[in-house]
């Protein structure tokens, strides 16, 4: 089982399962295929962007719904632990980073 471990000065590590740490990198436009760093200066953007992910996989979940309702069928299943929830710690990690001016680096 492949994980991504994120490294930082500041903060404990933060280990994810590789599903879940490439998504997190990809909504950041970062490569997931090897090491890299979240600088500091990056941070508020990445934040945002992983908050505008869950806005719309929220806004995309409740559409599925409304439309399995609307025409009888079973609604569908989602992943049990949201965006929402799973991307909590990283975005704790990020903000606490940039408070302290250091960077976040994975694959080191």
């Amino acid at each position: 089982m492949s994980v991504y471990r994120f490294k930082s000065r500041e903060t404990g590590d933060l280990v994810m399962l590789e599903q879940h740490g490439k998504r997190l990198l990809e909504i950041l436009s970062k490569d997931p295929s090897g090491p890299g760093v979240v600088m500091h200066q990056q941070m508020p953007a990445a934040i945002q962007a992983i908050r505008d992910a869950i806005t719309l996989e929220e806004a995309d979940q409740k559409k599925q719904l409304e439309e399995a309702a609307a025409r009888g069928d079973v609604p569908p299943d989602f992943d049990q632990v949201s965006l929402r929830m799973r991307s909590a710690p990283f975005i704790e990690m990020l903000q606490r980073c940039e408070q302290a001016g250091v960077d976040i680096v994975w694959g080191v």
